[in-house]
């Protein structure tokens, strides 16, 4: 029984972080087609801007990794504690440390490329990181 329930928890720890990067993902993918398709980029914005997403990149990875080992550990103290102990504690803490650095280095990195633009393109970028981190919440009737 309590194999079951820590297996439930350590599910449950790895889906609430995969839930939480999905916002972000989607962001990029949304802020990667306005870039590429939408705001005529000349070709020195092409150049500085794949440079900021090569860089992002490499960190967005290592973030990854860092959270899957966040998950990880978690999963153990909850086995070894089998309760809501200070290494849960920790683990959790550490969890939401991750999610914390991969929030801002993704703000860091819209920022940069943000940077990169020219006054007529920032108001349509703006407009698309505002709807992409402020979803529809409104009924399906509604919309």
């Amino acid at each position: 029984m309590i194999a079951i329930v820590a297996f439930v928890a350590a599910m449950g720890g790895t889906y609430a972080g995969r839930t939480l990067f999905a916002p972000q993902k989607q962001t990029e993918t949304e802020l990667h087609a306005l870039l590429h398709k939408e705001l005529k980029l000349d070709a020195a914005q092409e150049v500085k801007i794949e440079a900021i997403e090569q860089r992002f990149a490499t960190r967005r990875k290592s973030l990854e990794l860092e959270m899957r080992a966040a998950n990880a550990h978690l999963a153990e103290a909850i086995e070894a504690e089998h309760g809501y102990g200070p290494e849960v504690t920790a683990a959790i803490d550490h969890t939401h440390q991750v999610m914390g650095e991969m929030q801002k280095e993704t703000l860091e990195h819209l920022f940069a490329m943000r940077a990169v633009l020219k006054p007529e393109q920032t108001a349509q970028f703006d407009r698309t990181v505002v709807k992409a981190l402020t979803p529809d919440t409104s009924p399906p009737e509604k919309r």
